[in-house]
Formats: C-alpha cells, structure tokens, sequence
C-alpha cells in the first residue's frame, strides 16, 4: 500500500487515478511515499525519508525545492500543457481587453450618471478616448513556445494576425505543433523589436527573473502591448509603470496584482486566475496522479522536471531494481557489476541522463539479495534505490 499526502485540494477527478486498494490518500498522513500539490511551498517543509515522488498538478514548479529532491534522488512531477487551453483563453481576453481598451471603457461607463440621455451624450461625446485596434495584420511576439506558447501563437495566427516566436529551447513536439506561418526570432530582443503586442510564456528561473526590463523596453516598438500570463518576477513591474507613463508600452496585461503596478490606468491585473477553471484543475489533477502512479508502480518517468524521460516495459517476472545517481563515469558498471556479483541476470535494463541526474531501470531474472540492494545503496553517487517487486 502506497501512502499518498495531498497538500492542497487536488480535483477528485484525478484522485480517482489512485485506486484505493493500493494507494492510501490523506491531507494528513505519516511516511509517505509521494506528495501532491498545487501552490503548497515546500521550501521550508521537513522532507520525510519515505518519500518517493512529488506530482505537482500545475506547470510551474517555483514553490518547490527541486534542487534538494534531486540530491535525495526524488523525481518532481509537474503537468505541463495540460492547463494549455485555460491559459491561451486568458491570454486572448488579454490581448482583446488591451486592444479595445474594455476596461478602461468599462470604468468610465460605470462612472456615468444622470438620466439617459445625459448619460448617452457624454458616451457619445467621449468614447473616442477608448479607440483601439483590430487584429489582423497586427504582429504577436511570443516568448516561449511550450504547450501554451503554441497554442496562443497558434490561435493568434488564426485570427489573422503575424506571429514571431522565440524559444531557444523549443522542442520537436512544440515545433511539430506550431503553425508553419510563424516567424522564428534569435532573440527577445527581436521580438520586442518587431511586434506589436508581446506576450510571455517562460517559466522563472535564475535566467529569466527580470527578463523584462528598462534597457529592453527602451528598445521595444513604441506603443506595444505586453501581456505576462507566466510568472511575475520575469517582468519588472517599475519599469513597466515607466514605460506606460514615457508612451514606450500602450498598456499591460499581467495575471499578477502589485504594489508597483497599484491602479495605473493602462494596467490590467487579474488575481492569477490563469489556469483558474474547473477543465484545467482536472487536467492538471488527472496527469499529476497519473504520473505519480506510474512512477510508484513501474518506476518509469514522465513529465519530470528533474529526472530524464526513461520507460520501460516489464519484460521479466522478476524484481526490477531503479536507480538514481549522480551523472558521473561508470556508475552504470557499478550497478552492473554489484548484480553480476550477486548472481543476477539482467532481462532488461534503460538508462538515461538529465544534467547531473541519471537514473535506471534494471529488470532481473528473481529477486535481488538484500547484500545486493545495500551494496547499491552504498556505491558512492548513488542516490535513491529501489525494488519493485
């Protein structure tokens, strides 16, 4: 029985993944064997020795400390793509509300008073100052051409519009899904260059904090629209405010309210709702349990943002053995060789390495000795193992 700890509500639609003659599932439970979560932060949480696996039911993995899980040998599992359409539907209200400028129409309708047809004259009389744009022929700058990415630029091109996109770490599946049309920039600063409404698709990392900023602004197209669907810290909000108040930036639609930012007529903030419907909260839910599972079962890998992509189907009626190691040289004799010298046939084995990550599979002809297991959990570099039976 596998010991599941939920640390945020996760949708019941991917708890039922889990069935519950093997997997114990509690918001409080002692020695689990993986964790779930949404936003639940993990940077200050006492990590059992138990645990096995985190499955966070979103894309964005900044509230957990990925860095310690993999010196514990312990995969983190995020769900990326599958709150891809809820994001890209709030992105293309975004850059609607921007180009029309609905909200700040909307404040002054609600602003009027009077009878009828006074209301009706000053409308009238006013709503020049709420004159926008259309889309067509209009060019969108992507930044960042993962699952969301591609499909606003998609979405964006159906709507008639240009679209330059930038990724300098796209991979085969995005390209594949990517319409032809779309225009391949070599820089950020490119498509700040070249298009009239940008919109951010990067997650927050060390190279991405801060990645819009004052000197990238002063360079971008005057009058551009900016929308941040992302995350917060890759866009600075002061010189974003600058940019509003120089005529530099037309207006700006972000997911994330600030100090800075405050009530700037030509901001529009909305409370971070971006993957905030039900579809969405089930998707994220169902492939975060899935993988999970999976992962308890097999010890195969998906969608981990740690671990390498590794499956393998079972092929042997014996144990089979996972190990996750430091990516040094000859790690892979070791555990080769402890086998061997154990008497242990190999039926099938994968092995595969994410940065300083590796991590295999090995399916045997019987059971492992338990001199055999403690050997491998001793070999220097080593840094999770287990049997599954």
């Amino acid at each position: 029985m596998f010991k599941i700890l939920t640390l945020n509500n996760i949708s019941p639609k991917g708890l039922d993944r889990l069935p519950r003659e093997t997997f114990e599932i509690a918001s409080e439970l002692k020695h689990p064997d993986a964790v779930l979560l949404r936003s639940e932060k993990l940077h200050d949480w006492p990590v059992p020795d138990s645990l096995l696996a985190v499955g966070r039911a979103g894309a964005g993995v900044n509230n957990i400390p990925v860095d310690a899980m993999s010196k514990r040998g312990i995969p983190v599992f995020n769900a990326p793509g599958a709150n891809a359409n809820a994001v890209k539907e709030l992105v293309l209200a975004g850059i609607f509300l921007a180009a029309r400028n609905i909200c700040p129409a909307w404040a002054f309708a609600n602003s009027l008073d009077g009878s009828d047809a006074e209301m009706n004259k000053r409308a009238e009389a006013e709503k020049k100052r709420f004159t926008g744009f259309e889309l067509p022929g209009r060019t969108l700058g992507v930044v960042g051409l993962g699952a969301i990415g591609v499909n606003v630029a998609n979405a964006a091109a159906a709507l008639g519009m240009h679209v330059i996109g930038y990724d300098p770490q796209i991979t085969v599946r995005s390209a594949w899904n990517l319409e032809a049309g779309v225009r391949r920039a070599h820089s950020v600063d490119e498509v700040l260059a070249a298009a009239d409404v940008v919109t951010l698709h990067v997650p927050e990392t060390d190279d991405t904090r801060g990645l819009i900023n004052g000197a990238r602004l002063a360079a971008s197209r005057e009058g551009q629209v900016l929308l941040n669907f992302a995350r917060a810290g890759i866009v600075d909000d002061e010189a974003i405010i600058k940019a509003l108040d120089n005529g530099r930036l037309r207006s700006y639609v972000c997911d994330f309210p600030s100090n800075a930012l405050g009530s700037h007529a030509s901001v529009v903030a909305l409370p971070h709702i971006g993957a905030s419907t039900h579809e969405a909260q089930e998707n994220c839910a169902i492939m975060a349990a899935d993988q999970v599972r999976d992962f308890l079962l097999t010890g195969n890998i998906v969608n981990s943002v740690n671990f390498p992509e590794l499956i393998l189907p079972r092929n042997a009626s014996g144990d089979r053995v996972t190990v996750a190691n430091a990516n040094v040289p000859n790690m892979l004799g070791q555990i080769s060789s402890t086998l061997a010298d154990a008497g242990l046939n190999i039926a099938d084995m994968y092995n595969k390495s994410r940065g300083d990550i590796a991590y295999s599979v090995v399916d045997i002809d019987g059971k492992i000795p338990a001199e055999a297991l403690s050997r491998l959990q001793q070999t220097d570099g080593v840094l999770a193992v287990r049997v599954i039976e």
